[in-house]
């Protein structure tokens, strides 16, 4: 069961390390808005999706809903259009500062944002299936159960301290260079990961 334990959190979290759209926004909205408590739709919408994506990875649902090429295009051109989108808002996006009446991320832009980077990207999808839901066939019962919620905690847990490390990024760059720095990658990053979906489709 320890070893189950240590095999998920390894698994979890190389996984999630790798700068993509989705760690990058969660910092993003922890540095931008004006109290941490804002980012936390952004952060629980994150969480949950990856919560909901391990599981149906841990269950072999995701693997065979991939299978329909149909669903799997639709998803492909939906998150591609979100991305180009997001990535055109972010460009555009200001800090908040004292001195800046510029709106910062809603709570609905937050969730709809999150969740599609989440839900909507096959490749991402793929990735959860290939690292997780493969190596989850290695257990059975209690301890495939215990490797689930280890990778399911270590998700949370990123999140979070993700999003922290934004906000303490944020209130150390008074003048919002750095921030707006920060949304230039950002969006560099969501037209990247749109422009390689399309490249894959």
């Amino acid at each position: 069961m320890i070893s189950a334990a240590i095999h998920g959190f390894i698994l979890a979290f190389g996984l999630i390390l790798p700068l993509g759209v989705q760690n990058v926004f969660v910092f993003n909205q922890g540095a931008m808005q004006p109290r941490w408590a804002n980012a936390l739709p952004v952060v629980l919408t994150a969480a949950l999706c990856d919560t909901l994506l391990i599981s149906l990875a841990v269950l072999g649902i995701s693997a065979v809903v991939l299978q329909i090429s149909f669903l799997k295009i639709a998803l492909s051109v939906v998150g591609i259009a979100f991305l180009l989108y997001m990535g055109y808002v972010t460009w555009k996006s200001k800090p908040s500062t004292e001195k800046s009446s510029v709106q910062v991320f809603s709570a609905r832009k937050q969730i709809t944002f999150a969740a599609s980077v989440s839900l909507l990207n096959p490749h991402a999808i793929m990735d959860t299936i290939g690292v997780i839901g493969t190596s989850s066939l290695t257990y059975t019962g209690i301890e495939k159960a215990v490797f689930t919620v280890v990778c399911i905690f270590v998700s949370w847990l990123w999140f979070f301290g993700v999003s922290i490390a934004g906000r303490l990024a944020g209130k150390l760059d008074q003048s919002g260079k750095f921030i707006n720095t920060l949304n230039k990658i950002s969006a560099v990053i969501m037209w990247g990961t749109a422009v390689y979906l399309i490249l894959t489709l």
